[in-house]
């Protein structure tokens, strides 16, 4: 497939949206684990990207700068730890599609392996820690093995959508180990992690765009 900066652009401009959307939700997940603001973070983080997209970005052509300046931007709004977890990721994945206006299944697949491994290294989480690694590592795990044996992104990114899906889903049942979240121990269990929640969502929309690219 061929994914444009333009399509790019509109992914990110999607995700701002689904941010909005979903603002009260994942607030209301952090508030069983942490102090309630993940879903205020996100927000403002993402209206920040969008200002960006909206004007320095509106014709931007290179899809590497176009990821890097969005993990920047996102890091300068954000004071709490995710601030420097997406900007990671969002650097490691644009230094994959450096200097490329239109990206193939390749591009894609090694762009988004990129953006997950460089979070799990900066946030030294694995799987199992209740943390956005669970969403984002199974995801990457699944997309790594399907492109392998299909060469074919869609494909391959649906199942890293649903692996992600899976992982968000399991850490309800984990205890928290890292973060503030890890002070509540035992009583961590049963709530389901807002950090896995918001990767789910950043995966899930970008299948949807891709889909329709």
């Amino acid at each position: 497939m061929d994914f444009t900066a333009k399509d790019l652009i509109n992914y990110f401009k999607q995700v701002v949206e689904v941010m909005e959307t979903e603002k009260d939700y994942l607030c209301e997940l952090d508030r069983k684990l942490g102090d309630g603001d993940h879903g205020v973070t996100m927000s403002i983080g993402w209206q920040a990207v969008n200002k960006k997209l909206m004007n320095e970005l509106e014709n931007e052509t290179d899809c590497g700068k176009i990821s890097a300046d969005v993990g920047m931007t996102f890091l300068n709004a954000v004071g709490s730890s995710v601030g420097p977890l997406y900007a990671t990721g969002f650097i490691k994945g644009a230094k994959i599609i450096k200097g490329k206006s239109t990206l193939n299944d390749s591009d894609l697949a090694e762009f988004w392996i990129a953006f997950a491994n460089g979070i799990k290294e900066r946030g030294k989480a694995e799987v199992g820690d209740k943390t956005i690694v669970d969403t984002l590592d199974p995801a990457a795990k699944a997309l790594e093995k399907s492109f392998a044996e299909s060469q074919d992104f869609l494909s391959a990114f649906n199942e890293a959508v649903k692996a992600g899906e899976e992982g968000m889903k399991s850490t309800k049942d984990l205890i928290s180990k890292l973060g503030r979240s890890s002070r509540l121990g035992e009583r961590s269990k049963g709530a389901q992690d807002p950090g896995a929640t918001s990767a789910y969502l950043m995966l899930s929309t970008f299948l949807k765009v891709a889909k329709a690219s």
